[in-house]
């Protein structure tokens, strides 16, 4: 068996509304093999994954039922292989169950599977494949060894348990997270109520906070000087140094760093001037400069400051084991962290504890070594700090902190000017008021773990995480700007343009993404086709902008996903045939499913824009959970009316006005022949963006005289709306371009041509190669019967095909009409052919051009008066293929 393909959907997709993976495998000639086939296969993946008794392989629990025990036994490899890839993300510490199994083709399955880190998703789906692959054929696997480079790789990309954390109760909120490529940055909320955060340091948190908080001198000096009490020291460079500052102190002193973090460098408790020299080299391997301060006796704790509030205090113990009278300490040590929450760093509640040369003087200092066997419930100290990271574990005090050591807590967190803090604090109990001769502020710390608070090895666990989120966004703050998102086959750019425009007349900056790029307001960001999600993250990253238009294609939706969470609105504008036959969508069903992941996603309270004109769009309402408006061109269009009478909203067209119904009431205010777009309503599919943007932003709660005074301001231009049916007056004759691509937006387009009047009708026309040829010959065939004059040019980026091979079928499909063989040009490249129907127009024609790229041929257009009297075209020796390529 073999891997074909892995993709990573991060947002909401086509096969579940949580994040997944999808692999493609090929099952080979064991796609007919159950595992019931396979000798001793359950003893044989039990040893690897014994963990599979408790959920999915439910045949082997013994008390499960025999006709379950028997669905199960016959499973077939890809469900096998859902399964493993589940239990080894669990092992991971990933509480996931989702996955499913579907049949491509042949040997080919798909296992669709959630995860929550990208990289560890993927490489635990790689090891599942291979533990079934070397159980079926006996191939020799280290699983073990293999599983620990999977742990190891998911440790250096996944988030830790303090940004999870804040992560679970801003999804809790219904706050959007989005994680920046794979760092331990999110972004929380979309536009201009984003926020940004990284572990515990929000965007908010002061850069010089975080400076004063990593020198630990300075912290101690802006403490002192309001009166918190700090243990006494100083700093130094050189041993000389430190021996002074011990004189001058006494003894016992603590030694460290005086920038440094989790504990790294610090050495406590020290006496003899041996253990202060070696911990003086300790600690200058993290820092040039070293604190040497007294040593205060006491319990350490962590107190937790957010928002200048106690969110929750940890009393923190350092690692140690208790001893049984059989193990050595070594052994004890390998025991514990065997456990299922100690970890390598970060990942588990608690962290391994690493044997150095730390522990082996601490365990002199008790007279043990690491054979030492200890005597039954004798205590063993391995570390000298209580740090987490160090192996420390913590007991919660958050209930028994008295309210002076919570102002004083507090005082200290102001005083650095963090909004997130961690305040040590040693003191014999922290229920009592700490005094300068009963305990003292040993350190302020920015970006504190919060692990000790959620995990606590005895206590409360404390949601710190929701503490963070109420502070970044108080009760009833917005979180997110609305989104629109638009969809469908035809029309998706124009009615986002349109969208956009009325919102940019009623006072909004507008964020948007369309087929030509990345706009804040008027302004072009990106450019390119940005229909996909990464798009949509770009722009909704984006804090100047408070509102998002999207347009958004189906071939970001098949091969990412959403790039977004839920929208406020989303539109289906049509469904006609188009990318038939591409990424597994092969009937208009299946392309609405696609399409209808826009619809799904809306929130509750906001509303699904459907064309009630289209048959296939209909068919779309029953999944749809939040409001629906319908717009039809016609006033006696039937899902309106039963819409109108459950007292539903329509838009539509009635008396030559477009008509808002609520209900019974009706409201008519913008006149369509007026909205310059439509060209005085001859332009049906813009008439139909037209309501679909009236019905956008009328649900948005524009007023409608903002509305009707940004419908009758937009134009189908090369300003406002270019690519889209814009008309171009050149000497005595006309160009229009467009950029109609399948049947539908050729149908449409030459509709409208026929009815604007012209001496004669001229089509360059092409159609992208990745379109099936009978789409190809009936567009053709379509130009054949409408144009008088048709030039074949093909797209640059042939997507498959051969040069001149969609040309060919253009042309058969055009002669299947009643055009003459003689008014077939076929001229590869769509600027020179451009330039050919220019040279040769006479008085009163309609050029139409179906371009590929939009620019190239608005340059020709601009610059005619340069081109003209310089165009000289001569015919290719093929005279019956009429080849023209231009002289040099």
């Amino acid at each position: 068996m073999k891997i074909c393909e892995i993709k990573v959907f991060k947002g909401r997709n086509v096969y579940s509304c949580t994040r997944v993976i999808k692999l493609v495998i090929d099952i080979d000639n064991h796609v007919d093999i159950t595992t019931d086939n396979i000798q001793v296969f359950d003893q044989k993946i039990m040893q690897y994954l014994p963990g599979l008794k408790l959920h999915r392989y439910s045949y082997l629990i013994e008390n499960a039922d025999s006709a379950v025990k028997k669905h199960y036994k016959e499973r077939y490899l890809a469900h096998v292989i859902a399964c493993c890839i589940i239990e080894i993300l669990n092992i991971l510490g990933d509480d996931i169950s989702f996955s499913k199994v579907m049949h491509i083709d042949g040997t080919v399955y798909a296992i669709i599977y959630e995860f929550i880190d990208s990289v560890s998703g993927i490489e635990a789906g790689k090891l599942a494949v291979k533990l079934l692959d070397a159980l079926i054929y006996n191939k020799e696997l280290d699983f073990t060894y293999e599983l620990e480079d999977l742990i190891d790789k998911s440790i250096e990309t996944d988030l830790g348990l303090s940004t999870k954390a804040i992560a679970k109760a801003a999804i809790d909120r219904g706050i959007p997270v989005t994680r920046i490529d794979d760092s331990n940055i999110l972004q929380l909320g979309y536009g201009k109520y984003a926020k940004r955060i990284e572990a515990a340091i929000t965007e908010n948190t002061s850069c010089v906070a975080v400076d004063i908080a990593c020198d630990k001198l300075l912290t101690k000096k802006l403490l002192d000087d309001v009166g918190i009490p700090v243990p006494n020291g100083g700093v130094c460079t050189n041993l000389y140094e430190a021996m002074s500052i011990v004189d001058y102190i006494g003894r016992p002193v603590v030694l460290k760093p005086q920038k440094g973090n989790q504990g790294k460098g610090v050495s406590t408790n020290l006496r003899d001037k041996g253990d202060i020299e070696k911990a003086f080299k300790y600690a200058k391997m993290f820092d040039d400069s070293v604190i040497v301060e007294e040593f205060i006796k006491g319990k350490d704790y962590r107190v937790l400051v957010i928002d200048n509030k106690v969110a929750a205090v940890a009393q923190r113990l350092p690692a140690y084991v208790v001893g049984n009278g059989e193990n050595s300490i070594e052994e004890l040590i390998y025991m514990e962290n065997n456990k299922q929450n100690r970890g390598k760093c970060h990942e588990k509640p608690l962290t391994k504890i690493k044997i150095d040369d730390v522990t082996i003087d601490i365990l002199k200092k008790q007279g043990y070594n690491l054979t030492s066997i200890p005597s039954k419930s004798a205590k063993i100290l391995l570390k000298p700090g209580s740090n987490l990271s160090t192996g420390g574990i913590a007991i919660d005090c958050t209930d028994v902190i008295h309210p002076y050591n919570i102002e004083l807590a507090i005082r200290a967190a102001s005083v650095v000017g963090l909004d997130i803090a961690g305040i040590d604090i040693t003191c014999r109990d922290i229920s009592t008021p700490i005094r300068r001769e009963t305990g003292a502020v040993i350190e302020v710390n920015a970006a504190p773990g919060l692990r000790m608070h959620l995990y606590p090895s005895i206590g409360k666990s404390r949601d710190v995480g929701k503490n963070i989120i109420d502070m970044l966004y108080p009760k009833g703050a917005p979180y997110s700007i609305p989104i629109i998102s638009v969809t469908g086959t035809n029309g998706k750019t124009t009615t986002v343009r349109m969208i956009s425009h009325i919102l940019k007349v009623y006072g909004y900056k507008v964020g948007m993404t369309t087929t030509e790029g990345i706009y804040v307001d008027d302004s072009l960001i990106m450019e390119g086709d940005t229909t996909g999600p990464l798009s949509a993250q770009t722009l909704l990253t984006n804090k100047d902008i408070d509102i998002a238009v999207l347009e958004t294609a189906r071939g970001g939706l098949v091969r990412s996903g959403l790039g977004y969470d839920i929208s406020d609105i989303g539109i289906l504008t049509n469904i006609s045939e188009d990318h038939i036959g591409l990424d597994g969508i092969y009937t208009l069903e299946d392309l609405l499913n696609v399409k209808s992941l826009v619809l799904k996603a809306i929130k509750d309270s906001g509303y699904a824009i459907l064309n009630a004109d289209d048959p296939m769009v209909i068919k779309a309402a029953p999944i749809i959970k939040s409001k629906i408006i319908y717009f039809s061109i016609h006033a006696n269009n039937i899902f309106i009316h039963k819409h109108l009478a459950e007292g539903g909203t329509s838009v539509f067209i009635k008396d030559g006005l477009i008509t808002i119904g609520v209900g019974e009431q009706l409201m008519q205010s913008i006149y369509i022949s007026k909205v310059p777009a439509t060209f005085g309503g001859k332009l049906i599919h813009n008439v139909e963006n037209t309501l679909a943007a009236v019905s956008a932003t009328y649900a948005l709660k524009v007023p409608m005289d903002i509305i009707a005074k940004g419908v009758y301001s937009f134009y189908s231009d090369e300003i406002q709306n270019p690519g889209r049916f814009n008309i171009f007056n050149i000497y005595n004759f006309r160009v229009i371009i467009d950029y109609g691509h399948n049947i539908d937006g050729y149908l449409k387009v030459l509709d409208a041509v026929k009815k604007m009047g012209a001496t004669r009708l001229v089509g360059i026309i092409g159609v992208p190669g990745d379109r099936g040829n009978e789409v190809i010959k009936e567009i053709g065939k379509i130009s054949g019967g409408t144009f008088d004059r048709i030039i074949i040019k093909e797209d640059s980026d042939l997507r498959g095909r051969q040069r001149g091979e969609v040309a060919k079928l253009l042309k058969i499909g055009a002669l299947s009409s009643n055009i003459d063989n003689e008014q077939i040009y076929i001229i590869y490249n769509e600027v020179d052919a451009l330039k050919f129907a220019i040279s040769s127009a006479i008085a009163g024609d309609l050029i139409v051009i179906f371009y590929e790229k939009l620019k190239p041929i608005l340059n020709v257009i601009m610059k005619l008066e340069k081109l003209e009297g310089n165009l000289n075209y001569k015919t290719g020796e093929s005279k019956s293929e009429n080849v023209l390529t231009p002289v040099e």
